[in-house]
């Protein structure tokens, strides 16, 4: 029950202190005590008023307004529902029991506007706890299992946001060092371009310098020429037959101009034709000399100082503690970056899979090698001789460029993000990366090369 009073409570709210009877249009004075209507006026009318117009209230003296009444509809519905129920002002409480049970009617539902006794009501109610304390019991496991199936479904939006925001700084970083690799290759490409300019223009200018000399030498021949045939007869004769002027004006010779080819060798880039491709680089433990020791990966290297007992196979390097990359390239364009942190010595770059494991040559690229190096604190370019490189930022990582097809192998410093050494060539067979973590130099050069992971996102446009 929604509202509940005792059977009492609910008989004397509906019984008329003036007529004793069930109230009839109740209504309620400024006190708070209910009346039928006419009970409440004719009391009015029958009795001087203690103070102007105010008359004490039947119950409590409290003096209320003559006419000032309110009607209590809600008293009024309470009654109408009480008496189908044959319950009298008054009626003795013996006779007010439940059917049911013949219970004393203690409790009075204003809203159902019906009886009730106590007893059966806490029995039902007994049971049915019983009941919803069965029914609480997986419930409250299922709430369980559900607020921990949230609590994991919010862990999952967590790490994934942390993935995106991961995702989306790498993006932004790994576009900023394309960006700079771009600008450089542009400035690279233009150098190239005026510095072919330049040199095609001075071969065609000294072509024609010299047609021009020797255009000026007949000009002068054929003027010559041209005076002999006026002279007399006797004079021409004496000059024609007197030494090899004959001989030298038949057989005058014009030297072509060299051939200078009008392609031009510095290619355009385009989206199509020069797509940075980061390849998975992995280190391959056939070619590693036996003192150079691979991570299980094969993304690492490092040199330790006791030799290990390797089969000495025809791929091995030894003496020279060289070890390539598994991956063989014979066209394309390829590109992978290496760590070397505080290294004080190393050597990258790219070599021919044919070259001599067992009695290396020189590292130059007449020899199969294309390689940069730090050594004694510079950083070099191992052509023949060697090129110094100009580093205002140490690298920790270098990026290596491979445009099989162009043949060229570029260089960049990823930690300022600058070109470094750019080797032009032709190449033929397959080519492969190299790496060495040379000596340890007294303990000063232990740490490992590393092979890093050049992010998807990271593929762009860069020129040969």
């Amino acid at each position: 029950m929604a509202s509940a009073v005792p059977i009492g409570k609910a008989l004397e709210e509906a019984t008329c202190s003036i007529c004793l009877e069930y109230l009839t249009e109740p209504v309620m004075i400024a006190c708070g005590h209910n009346f039928c209507r006419a009970c409440i006026t004719q009391y009015t009318e029958q009795r001087k008023p203690q103070s102007g117009t105010k008359f004490p209230c039947p119950e409590c003296r409290v003096l209320f307004q003559k006419g000032n009444f309110r009607p209590n509809r809600q008293l009024a519905n309470i009654i109408e529902s009480i008496k189908p129920l044959r319950l009298q002002p008054g009626q003795a409480q013996n006779e007010n029991l439940c059917e049911m049970d013949k219970e004393k009617l203690q409790l009075f539902c204003r809203e159902d506007g019906k009886a009730a006794c106590v007893v059966p009501i806490e029995e039902v109610a007994q049971g049915y706890k019983v009941k919803l304390q069965e029914i609480l019991g997986p419930l409250r496991q299922k709430l369980e299992e559900a607020l921990a199936l949230v609590s994991e479904e919010e862990k999952k939006i967590r790490e994934w946001q942390g993935k995106v925001e991961n995702q989306r700084r790498s993006i932004t970083c790994e576009f900023k060092k394309l960006h700079q690799l771009l600008s450089e290759e542009e400035q690279l490409l233009l150098r190239r371009l005026a510095e072919e300019e330049r040199e095609t223009l001075q071969r065609l200018q000294d072509n024609i310098t010299k047609l021009s000399e020797q255009s000026a030498a007949l000009i002068n021949r054929i003027t010559e020429l041209e005076e002999k045939c006026q002279q007399p007869a006797a004079e021409l004769l004496s000059r024609v037959m007197r030494g090899p002027f004959l001989h030298r004006s038949e057989h005058v010779k014009l030297q072509p101009p060299e051939a200078v080819s009008p392609a031009l060798k510095t290619p355009a880039p385009s989206t199509d034709s020069v797509t940075l491709s980061p390849v998975d680089v992995t280190l391959d433990p056939d070619t590693a000399h036996p003192n150079l020791v691979l991570s299980q990966d094969r993304k690492r290297v490092r040199r330790k100082t006791k030799r290990q007992n390797l089969p000495n196979n025809p791929e091995r390097f030894d003496p020279c503690v060289f070890v390539l990359g598994a991956e063989g390239f014979t066209g394309g364009r390829h590109y992978w970056e290496v760590e070397m942190a505080d290294k004080t010595r190393w050597i990258l770059g790219v070599c021919k899979e044919s070259v001599s494991r067992k009695n290396p040559d020189h590292l130059s690229p007449k020899n199969g090698y294309w390689t940069v190096c730090l050594r004694d604190g510079e950083y070099k370019a191992l052509t023949d001789p060697w090129t110094p490189l100009p580093v205002s930022v140490r690298p920790s990582r270098v990026g290596i460029f491979l445009d099989y097809k162009a043949g060229e192998v570029s260089f960049y410093n990823v930690s300022d993000r600058s070109h470094l050494f750019t080797f032009t060539d032709t190449f033929s067979g397959t080519v492969r990366p190299f790496f060495s973590p040379c000596a340890n130099a007294g303990g000063k050069n232990t740490a490992p090369l590393i092979i890093c992971s050049v992010p998807a996102q990271a593929r762009g446009n860069l020129g040969p």
